[in-house]
């Protein structure tokens, strides 16, 4: 008989020990031997769980517990969930977590203490889908030439709301809000932080790119309005938060931001709450993996199928390879980032305007693909959208940066990236 022991027993908690009761023997005949919650550690003992373990405040109770053989640890957090993740390691436990937080700033020197002793994730990216399992194993044989995924089901609900209803920003966050799908405080979600945590762990199976969030470009969907939608529509396009790998020369570009993408592209199709990542490899060409990104059950689902795997014996380097034998790849400066972009302007109905607009965006080897200009409510307004042809991340910033200083500018300059 194997134990658990469950750090955090909330909605993903609750769902793991249930999972394991309900669908005991099935798992048990997957893993080749019964599986069991032992017990789970709660912030708040006066919280009614509906489950049928012994509980308590204290999380050593668990990682210092002999009898237990796998901790998992689902409390969220960066230091404290460290700590204990380590302490359990240390003493000799297997666990399994679905924190991408920790994971973000801490999966090497977690692989580096883990050693030998198994520490699974596949439920710290994209929920229940198993591409953290694809990735380590089922590509193995492939050089990643590039990731991009829908890793954050809260902003895609909110994008497929604007796109398909028309739906304005403030409106879709607090149905959102409403619906549980975005927290009170949505900063995390809408500002990109959560996709580029999994965006991250993803980057180091794939690269071997040991870097931080603080590292990468990291842009939410907080500024896109529904003249943007419009653009979109108009020339072929739809508007996702992506998390992006690619693989350029001997580096890598890492970034997470709003995205316009060609609509037949696989994960243009992509709505709602639902996640998706595509992969593609040098040798295998493009796959996708789909499916619920969150949620309870789906989450405990990636959960349990780790555990089976450690009970099965299926060990392995943590991130895939050990350390030492990382591909040699850098990280990319933000700077470098190399690709075609979309920008909204606002300036005055006059001749003369776009040469002055396209005069300087030509100082910075700049050249527009396809534009549109729409009325606003100032009959001497006007709003200027175009596209770019490809050019490098430094020299549309500087671009920017002199487009706002034109006497015929005016607000701010809004931009987002196109990937084909």
């Amino acid at each position: 008989m194997v134990k658990i022991g469950i750090l955090g027993v909330g909605t993903v908690g609750e769902s793991v020990a249930k999972i394991l009761e309900a669908n005991a023997d099935i798992i048990e005949a997957r893993a080749g031997k019964k599986i069991v919650a032992k017990s789970g550690v709660v912030r708040n003992m006066n919280k009614k769980r509906d489950v049928q373990i012994a509980i308590s405040d204290d999380p050593y109770s668990v990682v210092d517990d002999p009898e237990i053989d796998i901790v998992v640890e689902l409390m969220g957090g960066v230091e404290e969930p460290y700590a204990l993740v380590k302490r359990a390691l240390e003493n000799g436990k297997a666990v399994v977590t679905a924190n991408k937080a920790l994971l973000a700033y801490h999966r090497y020197e977690l692989q580096e203490i883990a050693g030998n002793i198994p520490l699974m994730y596949e439920a710290s990216t994209a929920g229940g889908i198993p591409v953290i399992g694809a990735l380590r194993t089922g590509l193995a044989a492939n050089h990643i030439e590039s990731i991009q995924g829908i890793m954050n089901g809260t902003c895609n609900y909110m994008l497929t709301k604007m796109i398909n209803e028309g739906a304005q920003y403030d409106e879709i966050l607090r149905e959102a809000q409403e619906l549980g799908y975005a927290e009170a405080d949505p900063t995390f979600d809408v500002g990109g932080f959560d996709a580029a945590h999994k965006l991250l762990i993803l980057a180091s199976i794939a690269y071997g790119i040991d870097a931080k969030p603080e590292d990468i470009l990291i842009e939410g969907i907080e500024n896109i309005t529904q003249t943007d939608v419009a653009f979109a529509k108009e020339f072929g396009y739809e508007i996702k938060l992506l998390g992006i790998a690619k693989k350029v020369g001997e580096g890598v570009e890492l970034r997470v931001h709003a995205t316009m993408i060609p609509s037949e592209s696989m994960i243009a199709k992509v709505d709602g709450v639902m996640n998706a990542v595509t992969v593609v490899g040098d040798r295998v060409g493009e796959t996708m993996y789909y499916g619920p990104g969150a949620g309870g059950d789906a989450t405990a689902s990636a959960v349990i199928a780790d555990i089976v795997d450690i009970v099965r014996g299926n060990q392995g380097p943590m991130l895939g390879y050990k350390k030492g034998l990382e591909s040699g790849l850098k990280l990319l400066p933000k700077e470098q980032i190399v690709t075609q972009y979309y920008i909204r302007i606002e300036v005055d109905d006059k001749s003369g305007v776009l040469a002055a607009i396209t005069s300087t965006l030509g100082e910075f080897g700049i050249s527009i693909e396809s534009m549109l200009q729409k009325p606003t409510s100032d009959a001497h307004i006007a709003k200027l959208l175009f596209t770019t042809h490809k050019t490098q991340e430094s020299k549309m910033h500087d671009a920017i940066t002199a487009l706002k200083m034109l006497d015929v500018v005016h607000g701010n300059v809004a931009m987002m990236r196109i990937e084909k």
